[in-house]
């Protein structure tokens, strides 16, 4: 056996030798809702971290020490330069976008981008609130939305358990396959499990839920996480559907679950 199993859970493997050292589950299980919160809380005290997961969304694990080195402020920085270059024509040309062919379609809004001309920083970290969720109740209560509103496929899902310290290394040792630039992708989810308390929840295809404890409450701290957003190459994120900055920025104020996908 890999590592420790809790008990009372579903029946399921361990996957194969030369596969991700992860155990899933044979079925989604019906009574997740009620399987997770004990999960997480077993996850404090060492046990293994537990997300939702198709099986052909596991691949090669990705080194641990390949996340280590992503120097995250330098990288960041870097890509924001080369996106500002090739996105400031868009951000200054007020020309309204050509009507769409589709009649119900309406015409694409103007995106002021960014308001800034140099990389910010990163946005600081949120302290935890008296009448704030834990980590373990948003990531609970994601889990419940996800099931009560059917987003993605559920029923290709399955209980994933991981034998990882921290949560957000969970995609790099499945070897999440997806489009999503992997080492970069942990590296923010590590910062973002450290400074807004944010949970690896669900990946299906090439998308992915984040539940999100202590969420900015400002705005100037809102326009800085939604660069980061959109610095980790999302294609949902200002994008499609096409969103101004400003509009994506200001959703994030108080917003306990952050979503991401990738084509």
């Amino acid at each position: 056996m890999p590592f420790a199993l809790p008990g009372g859970l579903p029946p399921g493997r361990f996957l194969p030798p030369g596969s991700a050292p992860v155990w899933v589950s044979d079925d989604f299980p019906e009574d997740i809702d009620r399987l997770w919160p004990r999960l997480l809380s077993e996850q404090g005290a060492g046990g293994p971290v537990p997300f939702l997961c198709p099986l052909e969304a596991i691949g090669k694990p990705l080194r641990l020490d390949q996340v280590d080195g992503v120097r995250l402020e330098e990288v960041l920085a870097a890509d924001f330069a080369e996106y500002r270059r090739r996105r400031l024509p868009y951000w200054t040309d007020r020309t309204p976008d050509p009507a769409p062919e589709d009649e119900d379609t309406e015409p694409w809004p103007h995106d002021p981008g960014p308001p800034f001309e140099q990389w910010p920083g990163l946005a600081p970290r949120m302290p935890a609130t008296s009448g704030g969720p834990t980590p373990e109740e948003a990531a609970a209560s994601l889990v419940a939305r996800l099931i009560d509103t059917g987003p993605f496929g559920l029923e290709d899902c399955r209980l994933v358990l991981v034998p990882a310290v921290r949560g957000s290394d969970a995609l790099a040792l499945i070897g999440w396959s997806a489009e999503a630039p992997l080492p970069l992708l942990c590296a923010l989810l590590r910062s973002w499990e450290d400074r807004f308390g944010a949970q690896v929840v669900a990946v299906s295809g090439g998308e992915l839920h984040v539940s999100v404890a202590r969420p900015p409450a400002a705005a100037e701290h809102a326009d800085l996480l939604a660069l980061e957003h959109v610095l980790s190459t999302a294609d949902n994120i200002v994008d499609d559907p096409p969103t101004p900055f400003p509009e994506y920025a200001t959703d994030l104020v108080g917003r306990t679950s952050w979503s991401f996908w990738w084509d």
